[in-house]
């Protein structure tokens, strides 16, 4: 038996992260950028052939030169010079200089860079939610949704700039004093996966940054446009201050260069945004040589109802949650769990609400369902579909590749299959949705919703306040984000997000999330003439 040694399985990426872009050398007149109707994508600083590697300065990367394709008909928007791991050497050396100067900047001033951030981020929102239409095939309103989450945490990482905490405690030694300190660990890098990748590397930089970190990130294969016309804003903020702009560095590449960010110890905390399997050998790899990280990995997320839930209610996040994005968040509501008194009522009303979902090029004003992001995608869908059907599965809507151009399929309702069924306890990162009848009471929902290997989010629709508190107590939802009368996605900044089990355990954005990016001392200071011993030692 051939066996893979660990950078090996590392590379082993799933098909999240499948390449959706060609290597095939392609006219210039061929891509969608040299067109007139995409002629905005250079306001964003993109041209036909982009550098893939920035460490202060742009250059093109020594890897292969690809060019990144639009979901919603498969052609080429314009092409990247990725790096390979001769470049990522110089990376990282530039950044961990760059640091040296960033963390003497007191951190209210840290801060009033990250402000800065937000607002040049305000004014290119529209054109980078576009382009995320444009590469990554979420609806534009989704897009410019992704940027103001951005904006928003800049936000909130400003106020952290002048409240970043340090506690004194009581010494029990006369002429003493107990102080905790926190300072920055470094280099934080950022692996974003391709489906949320402004707004990923946003939670994790706009902390690391507040916090007096250096970051570098490396994007999913697939989205690298995205991420350069991203990078060229925090490019000209870092500029226009005279500071250096390595402070913030990109390298577009592969696997290769994924693995060795997880080895390199000089990268002091790795956040990883991606799959299950690969975040998992990720952080064996990081845990090897004692570093830092951060895993926001799969969900399998379950919204409930009781039979006293509010069934508009019910209707309208379960279709926001399932079909938003088209499944390809980790928060997606993948299983519904329906009280059998109301199963019947919601069900139908679901099915009607699926017919209506207006699918189209994720660009046109009026769509709320766009392409899949990649061709790899649909045939992900297409065994999901085909393997809830070989299980007794019955397809309620949907099931189908839709056939045009680009990378569609129809939204998907399965019903007939127990709760435990392989299918339904794996996830899958395509829109289908199954409903489950629940004929138990809220202790077996609870059952369920904890029964699959993931704990990202999960939702509970009820009016019963005891019902309210159980689903939030110790024996309640296992997952890191649970919620009441609410959709399984849509989080706010200012809680931490992230969730439990194979989801990874880590948590970004708001809450007490910053501490990650952080390391504490515990200081004793004598200001005393004296040398007394904590608990009343003698050692004379």
């Amino acid at each position: 038996m051939l066996k893979l040694s660990k950078r090996s399985v590392i590379n082993q990426v799933k098909y999240v992260t499948a390449c959706q872009f060609s290597t095939t050398k392609k006219l210039s007149s061929d891509l969608l950028i040299d067109q007139p109707k995409y002629e905005w994508l250079k306001e964003l600083g993109l041209n036909a052939d982009n550098d893939g590697v920035f460490d202060g300065s742009w250059r093109p990367g020594s890897g292969p030169v690809v060019t990144s394709l639009c979901p919603s008909n498969n052609e080429p928007i314009a092409r990247i010079a990725t790096g390979a791991l001769s470049d990522y050497q110089g990376v990282v050396n530039n950044a961990k200089e760059a640091w040296k100067v960033w963390a003497d900047i007191p951190a209210p001033q840290r801060g009033e860079i990250v402000r800065q951030i937000g607002h040049a981020l305000r004014e290119k929102k529209t054109l980078l939610g576009n382009l995320e239409a444009l590469e990554v095939g979420k609806i534009a309103v989704e897009g410019a949704g992704e940027v103001q989450e951005f904006i928003d945490v800049c936000d909130y990482a400003v106020g952290l700039s002048r409240m970043i905490p340090g506690m004194v405690f009581p010494s029990e030694r006369p002429g003493h004093a107990l102080i905790e300190n926190w300072n920055p660990v470094g280099l934080v890098g950022v692996i974003t996966a391709f489906n949320f990748p402004i707004a990923v590397y946003g939670w994790n930089t706009a902390i690391a940054l507040t916090c007096g970190n250096s970051v570098l990130w490396k994007p999913a294969p697939t989205v690298n446009l995205s991420t350069i016309a991203t990078q060229k804003i925090m490019e000209s903020v870092l500029r226009e201050n005279d500071l250096p702009p390595a402070i913030c560095s990109l390298i577009c590449g592969g696997a290769d260069v994924g693995s060795e960010m997880a080895d390199d110890t000089r990268v002091d905390l790795l956040s990883f945004t991606g799959s299950t399997a690969v975040g998992q050998k990720v952080g064996v790899a990081v845990q090897q040589r004692f570093g830092r990280k951060i895993l926001e990995l799969g969900g399998n997320n379950a919204i409930i109802v009781m039979e006293d839930g509010d069934l508009d209610m019910v209707v309208r996040s379960t279709l926001f949650a399932s079909v938003g994005t088209q499944g390809q968040r980790c928060t997606t509501a993948r299983r519904l769990i329906l009280h059998e008194s109301i199963y019947d009522n919601v069900l139908e009303r679901l099915k009607k609400a699926y017919a209506q979902v207006r699918v189209g090029d994720a660009l046109e004003e009026g769509t709320i369902y766009g392409p899949l992001h990649s061709k790899a995608g649909v045939d992900l869908y297409c065994a999901t579909v085909n393997e809830a059907k070989r299980m007794g599965g019955k397809i309620e809507v949907g099931g189908n590749v839709i056939s045009r151009p680009g990378n569609f399929v129809e939204p998907t309702i399965v019903t007939g299959l127990a709760h435990d069924c392989p299918v339904v306890l794996k996830e899958s990162f395509v829109p289908i949705l199954y409903v489950l009848k629940l004929e138990g009471d809220l202790n077996d929902a609870i059952k369920w919703n904890n029964e699959v290997d993931q704990g990202l989010t999960s939702s509970l629709f009820t009016q019963n306040l005891s019902s309210i508190f159980k689903w939030m107590g110790p024996k309640g939802s296992d997952c890191g984000i649970v919620n009441v009368n609410i959709p399984t996605s849509g989080a706010e900044i200012g809680g931490a997000f992230g969730g439990e089990k194979h989801t990874g355990g880590g948590r970004e954005s708001g809450s007490d999330s910053w501490k990650q990016y952080m390391r504490r001392s515990t200081c004793t200071i004598n200001y005393s003439k004296d040398l007394p011993l904590s608990q009343g030692i003698k050692f004379e």
